[in-house]
């Protein structure tokens, strides 16, 4: 990838999947990877041994990455999924912009 679409904070809804349709926002990018770690979805568990700072052991819940193409933008507008496209201000600055209304992403 050449420039990020999707960020870290970043409002997205799930295109595929068991979580298809849910929305939540970006906690991690991996661009290297492609992968995006989404608050609340693909969500996994993961079984701890007993150990001295955690002497119960027990069943973790968090949160697995999922490849990027899974996600799309959530439209600033609509509130609907979006692919996102680049444009450059008067004043220098490049923009993420969403493809379907062509809303500003970028504050």
């Amino acid at each position: 990838m050449s420039a990020a679409k999707i960020k870290k904070g970043d409002t997205v809804i799930v295109l595929s999947g068991k979580d298809k349709g849910k929305s939540g926002e970006v906690t991690k990018a991996m661009p290297r990877d492609g992968k995006v770690v989404v608050g609340g979805i693909n969500m996994m568990t993961r079984h701890k041994k007993p150990s001295q700072a955690n002497p119960n052991g027990g069943l973790e819940r968090i949160e697995a990455p999922m490849a990027v193409s899974k996600v799309a933008i959530k439209d600033p507008t609509t509130g609907q999924p979006t692919r996102v496209g680049f444009k450059m201000l008067d004043d220098g600055r490049k923009v993420r912009v969403a493809k379907k209304s062509g809303a500003q992403i970028d504050a």
